[in-house]
């Protein structure tokens, strides 16, 4: 044997080692598989999630902005304590801005109704999950809902405060599978009401029932709402987008003194942009990124303890084997070199299959989300990255260990 040993044959060796042993290779594979597939599948699942929340949020475009009583708003995390209530903001005021805002902008006003209604057709009705929100001429486009079939309310239905809905794609698939709503009459809790429309297909956006939605003239939301003292929503969508600012703070300014608020005191509302929310959601996925990483990061510590138990029981069994190939001429630099393909070859054997694994399920969880395939090349990088890290320093020791056996020894060795 030649006193060197090329690449090539190196892993061809290792392949060979690999093939004598057969069950403990596919083990210690099956475990980095396993971190591997936790890692880029949970991350692959994120982005998925954080790309649904854009497409959620970005229909309702970067020129739009909602104001609501102060402490409405979504929070995550905080010290658990309940929120300061602000004053509500009424039907009056309400009106009152979107009647003076002379900033150019669409203006809508909304409010819920119930966020518990049971929808019901004939002898088949929904779960009590069902919201009913009154909203305005204005609220479909402001909120970045699209008619599938059917119409939007008329200045006659909104000012007489008629019985007509617009219900969500959920609720018509619920209520009447293949039989077009439009025109038919429905209970939504104890009123009855004629449907007019249905609104295009848009998604949970991580659990705010986009789709179980009942839209109502918001005259008739004020008569059947049950709640006391309820708070108006009020979106704005500036058109254009560029005087974003200028349109907020020429809102601020025309709220606080609808609020009737004086120069020292603090707002009792809050101004949210629509990119807001979305951006609040996706920075609170951090911390389920931290979990995959770290569950993806113990499974493969567990691994790479696995795979360096078989590397120096390896190297046992291989004494004699190092023994003859350094008494040919083999030097300590190759044999450890070997060692350390060996193991290099192992890990990228599980870590090929983990990333493929985590690929599939990261996208069958897009797909779930009405997502679209997601290739997350970072991700796969960067977990075969770690697939030749973990086989470089479990490797380490077993291989410094069989680059300084004694040839003699090893060759007396059984």
């Amino acid at each position: 044997m030649a006193t060197t040993m090329s690449y090539s044959e190196n892993v061809k060796v290792a392949l060979q080692s690999v093939k004598s042993n057969k069950l403990r290779t596919f083990l210690t594979a099956i475990i980095i598989a396993i971190g591997l597939t936790a890692l880029v599948g949970i991350l692959t699942s994120i982005d998925a999630i954080e790309g649904s929340l854009n497409n959620a949020f970005s229909s309702m475009g970067a020129n739009s902005f909602t104001i609501r009583n102060r402490g409405t708003g979504i929070r995550i995390g905080g010290s658990g304590e309940r929120p300061k209530r602000f004053k509500p903001i009424t039907y009056q005021e309400a009106m009152t801005f979107k009647e003076s805002f002379s900033f150019p902008s669409i203006v809508s006003v909304n409010a819920f109704a119930s966020f518990a209604a049971t929808a019901k057709y004939g002898n088949t009705k929904t779960n009590p999950n069902i919201s009913v929100l009154g909203g305005d001429d204005y609220y479909l486009l402001n909120a970045g809902y699209k008619l599938d079939m059917g119409r939007n309310f008329s200045q006659s239905e909104l000012e007489f405060a008629s019985n007509v809905v617009i219900i969500g794609a959920e609720i018509k698939t619920k209520l009447f599978k293949d039989t077009d709503p439009v025109n038919r009459l429905i209970s939504v809790g104890s009123n009855k009401f004629k449907v007019i429309g249905v609104l295009a297909e848009k998604g949970s956006s991580v659990g705010f029932g986009g789709d179980k939605v009942c839209i109502v003239p918001i005259a008739k939301a004020r008569q059947i709402m049950t709640m006391e003292n309820p708070s108006y929503t009020i979106s704005v969508m500036s058109d254009d987008p560029q005087q974003m600012e200028a349109a907020i703070g020429e809102a601020t300014a025309l709220f606080r003194n609808i609020r009737r608020l004086s120069a020292g005191d603090d707002d009792n509302f809050e101004i949210t942009k629509s990119d807001a929310i979305a951006q609040t959601l996706v920075d609170n996925l951090k911390f389920v990124r931290i979990g995959g990483i770290t569950i993806g990061a113990i499974t493969l510590i567990g691994a790479a303890i696995a795979l360096m138990n078989i590397m120096i029981v390896s190297v046992t069994e291989r004494t004699r084997e190092i023994g003859i190939r350094k008494a040919i001429g083999a030097t300590p630099q190759v044999i450890r070199r070997q060692f350390l393909i060996e193991a290099t070859v192992i890990c990228l054997m599980g870590g090929i299959t983990g990333v493929l694994l985590g690929i599939l399920i990261g996208n069958i969880l897009s797909m779930i989300m009405g997502g679209s395939f997601i290739m997350p090349w970072i991700w796969t990088f960067l977990g075969l990255s770690l697939c030749v890290l973990v086989g470089l320093l479990s490797g380490f020791y077993p291989a410094m260990k069989a680059s300084k056996l004694d040839p003699v020894e090893s060759l007396r060795w059984e």
